[in-house]
């Protein structure tokens, strides 16, 4: 059971390591070489020039095509954000509400998301949502019957942040299908995976796609990306806006808003700036290894994991099945946040939500570190549930 990459290259690149069996890469990627000294450059260009205007957009640019790039889509429909809420958000306020009120969701969702769906009843939306079932996936028949001709949107998260759950590509499809067919669009949420294999939104079929650059993607907080089809979200203008958002940035217009025909137009301000310069260099990081190889290494770690803790007794809370699961697993405990606190003692970095301990594995993970989880958790087996 090996990568088919150079493991201890790449491990090389993050200080971290091998100190720290770090399974939190759902909250926060470990900080690489690259991305640190993609910072220092920034700091040491603005202690040199001041403002550095044509830099930063070039940054920022840049930023765009190498997400374009890992995504497999066009440059002019990707949208570099604040965060993924911003993404959202702006996508939320292109809708047409009276002409069609209906907006579903699933538990899935990250809270910021359904807050942002639930704010747009002031505008006259309606939230619906879609619960799991009892095995906490999402039902597919569930979700096909709740939309109709009034749904404006479907906002769905591709793997839960509680507990790893994913809504299969094949599920994806089919509520693409009964969206379009209804005239309906359908955004996927894909934070929680982005950067743990190689996803094609244009494949999927969705219409949009939204998500950041601090979890598996390496980079940091302060940026987000939004996919915005070409094909089918043409026709939305957001109510926000700014500067960057315009056809023209130069243009200096306070006379009339003119959003840019691309993706563009789902921005707003000065760009994050110092976050794009380093989230370029996190995307590096990941294309010199390639996502069918990182999705490959992480999908073997996770077997492993699951079948080791099943041989001590130890269930996991997240779907066995490859196809419904995403780089995180989860298991339940008595105290969440005493059982995290234990793990970290022995330098086992884990986070968790909701009653549950959440592993994320990332492709820096090794066969020892899946050793060292499950002795940590076997040594503190009185925490678990």
């Amino acid at each position: 059971m090996t990568p088919s990459f150079d493991l201890d290259a790449l491990r090389s690149q993050f200080p971290s390591l091998p100190r720290l069996a770090y399974f939190n890469s759902g909250s926060y990627g470990l900080l690489a070489r690259g991305v640190r000294a993609a910072f220092d450059s920034y700091l040491d260009r603005r202690e040199e020039v001041g403002a550095d205007w044509g830099g930063w957009v070039m940054a920022n640019e840049g930023l765009r095509e190498a997400m374009a790039a890992m995504l497999g889509v066009a440059g002019d429909e990707v949208a570099i954000t604040a965060s993924a809420s911003a993404g959202i958000n702006a996508v939320a306020s292109s809708l047409d509400y009276a002409a069609r009120p209906k907006i579903v969701v699933t538990n899935f969702d990250f809270p910021t998301s359904a807050q942002i769906w639930h704010a747009q009843e002031k505008a006259g939306a309606q939230i619906v949502h879609v619960a799991e079932a009892e095995d906490g996936l999402i039902p597919l028949d569930a979700l096909l019957s709740a939309i109709d001709e009034q749904t404006a949107i479907v906002a769905l998260s591709h793997v839960c942040y509680r507990h790893g759950g994913r809504i299969p590509d094949a599920d994806i499809r089919a509520v693409m299908a009964r969206a379009h067919e209804l005239g309906a669009l359908v955004i996927l949420d894909g934070y929680q995976i982005i950067g743990t294999q190689q996803i094609r939104p244009a494949d999927l079929g969705v219409d949009f796609y939204v998500g950041g650059f601090l979890k598996y993607l390496l980079g940091t907080a302060g940026a987000g990306f939004l996919y915005a089809s070409a094909s089918s979200t043409a026709h939305l203008t957001p109510r926000t806006s700014g500067w960057f958002a315009q056809a023209d940035i130069n243009a200096m217009d306070i006379f009339a808003n003119t959003p840019s025909p691309t993706a563009r137009r789902f921005e707003a301000g000065t760009p994050p700036v110092p976050s794009a310069i380093a989230c370029a260099a996190g995307l590096k990081v990941l294309g010199e290894v390639g996502l069918p190889a990182v999705g490959d290494w992480i999908g073997q770690l996770t077997a492993l994991a699951i079948t080791r803790l099943a041989q001590e007794g130890i269930a996991t809370n997240s779907p066995t099945d490859p196809a419904r699961r995403g780089p995180l697993l989860t298991v339940v405990a008595q105290d969440d946040n005493a059982l995290v606190a234990a793990l970290a003692e022995r330098d086992v970095i884990t986070s968790c939500r909701d009653g549950r301990l959440r592993a994320g594995f990332h492709f820096y993970n090794t066969l020892a570190d899946v050793d060292r989880f499950v002795d940590a958790l076997l040594a503190n087996r009185a925490l678990l549930a």
